[in-house]
């Protein structure tokens, strides 16, 4: 008798704890619902860039031009080498090595400078996912932007004075932004025409493909009887290659899957999470949404957010190793160390993280965003493993943006465990694709592809046995 009224009372308490449970996530679900229709999100981010599809022919061409050294000034670096699908979208390196790569091959933390050089490229080499949908600038300074005033509409690049509409820029941002890594020294043009203007690189580029590329221009650009004098020119190179980046659109996320309504997308913690992502810090929250706004997750603003800045810099300073970022774009003083806000999509995948990619893991990044100055205070050096990057100044550079105004003040009200929720949250905004090789196939070219030229780069290593 006393066995059988000790399990009812036992199956009386869970079914009362199973209640409060289920109450508990229902009023977690109900919060974090009024929160997101506050904000009217719908988990889809808009572009008013052409999103073509990766079938289409003038994506395929813009893939093999991607993956082609013919478009690196020494023949020993292609867009891909900085810019993986499978390694996110960009390198897994704090720092980009471009050219003079030990072996251009071997893509991600193995990859190597051959003996003897540093690390030159002085910037984190951003993710191409989902390029398509900026909307006001890329790159992290802002040097490609829309410009839209009483006089002048257009893109300004860094070909032309600021604020001016290069006419050379393309249809698009993402058209603007492929034609610079190629002329940049660091990154694919290396000793190539190394007095040239920008514009006369493009153009000796481009002459190196009309002997062999004639075929696949005509193929991505529907021309059959097209020449190579019209159809193979530097313009050309880049419009193709935006379309390839344009295609790479990583949005079917658990978080858009929850915000369409099924509350199983996404777990309680991560649900506790985006409540902190979505309240400001006034209401005890994270205050995250305040720049990482909308289901693009960014308001592609300038911010001053001290990140350490490990590795040469940009030649500013009082170090001369140091990074003003937006300030050596406008040239105003105000905008000293501030950079852009990046999209927070598939930033499970887009590490490192930070302007300077000094942060090596995800909770590391949200930890700094939340208290930056204690972050800064208490930053690990040893977190980072790749060789060769200038760190001796980094102190001395971060104070330097502290000083300069930092724009976001250590938030002491937050826990371990809220930190841990936050990220917990950013994974939902993974869209699986991006960790599949299966499903990122179509934006890899196979290995029986047409190789014009000899000069793509076909597989490519991980440098620890696994190709990519």
């Amino acid at each position: 008798m006393k066995s059988t009224f000790s399990l009812l009372l036992l199956f009386i308490l869970s079914l009362s704890f199973s209640a409060t449970a289920k109450d508990s996530v229902d009023t977690i679900d109900q919060k974090l619902k009024s929160l997101t229709t506050q904000l009217k999100l719908t988990g889809i981010p808009q572009s008013t860039s052409p999103l073509p599809s990766i079938e289409s022919p003038l994506a395929q061409l813009g893939m093999k031009l991607f993956y082609s050294k013919a478009l690196s000034g020494e023949y020993d670096t292609a867009c891909v080498s900085c810019h993986h699908p499978m390694l996110g979208g960009g390198d897994n390196l704090s720092l980009p090595i471009g050219v003079r790569a030990k072996n251009p091959d071997v893509l991600g933390t193995k990859r190597s400078l051959k003996s003897g050089y540093p690390i030159e490229v002085p910037r984190n080499a951003p993710s191409t996912f989902n390029i398509a949908f900026y909307k006001k600038s890329l790159f992290h300074d802002g040097r490609i932007q829309n410009i839209s005033n009483k006089t002048i509409t257009g893109i300004y690049t860094p070909d032309v004075d600021y604020q001016k509409d290069d006419l050379l820029a393309g249809e698009t941002l993402v058209q603007a932004q492929a034609r610079f890594p190629i002329v940049s020294i660091a990154e694919m043009r290396g000793g190539f025409m190394s007095k040239a203007h920008n514009q006369t690189v493009r153009r000796a580029l481009a002459e190196r493909l009309k002997d062999k590329w004639l075929n696949e221009f005509r193929k991505g650009f529907s021309n059959v009887k097209g020449d190579r004098e019209e159809l193979i020119t530097e313009q050309n190179i880049s419009y193709a290659i935006a379309a390839y980046e344009q295609s790479q659109v990583f949005i079917n996320t658990p978080w858009r899957k929850y915000l369409q309504g099924d509350n199983k997308a996404i777990s309680t913690e991560a649900k506790k999470g985006a409540i902190l992502f979505f309240t400001s810090d006034k209401n005890k929250g994270a205050n995250c949404s305040s720049c990482h706004q909308g289901d693009f997750f960014t308001d592609e603003s300038f911010h001053n957010i001290a990140i350490p800045q490990i590795g040469i810099g940009k030649g500013a300073g009082k170090s001369k190793t140091n990074d003003i970022g937006y300030a050596a774009v406008t040239k105003k003083p105000e905008d000293k160390f501030r950079f852009r806000t990046p999209t927070l999509l598939n930033v499970e995948v887009t590490g490192p993280w930070g302007h300077s990619g000094a942060y090596t893991s995800l909770e590391a990044i949200t930890r700094h965003m939340v208290s930056p100055l204690k972050s800064v205070k208490n930053f690990d050096l040893s977190q980072i493993s790749q060789k060769n990057i200038k760190l001796d100044d980094m102190k001395r550079n971060t104070q330097e943006a502290i000083d300069a105004g930092i724009e976001i003040d250590d938030i002491n009200t937050l826990s371990n465990d809220d930190v841990k929720n936050i990220v917990s949250f950013l994974k939902t905004l993974t869209d699986p694709c991006v960790k599949s090789r299966a499903c990122l196939s179509p934006w890899i070219p196979k290995k029986t592809d047409n190789d014009p030229d000899g000069l793509m780069l076909h597989g490519l290593s991980s440098g620890s046995g696994k190709l990519l």
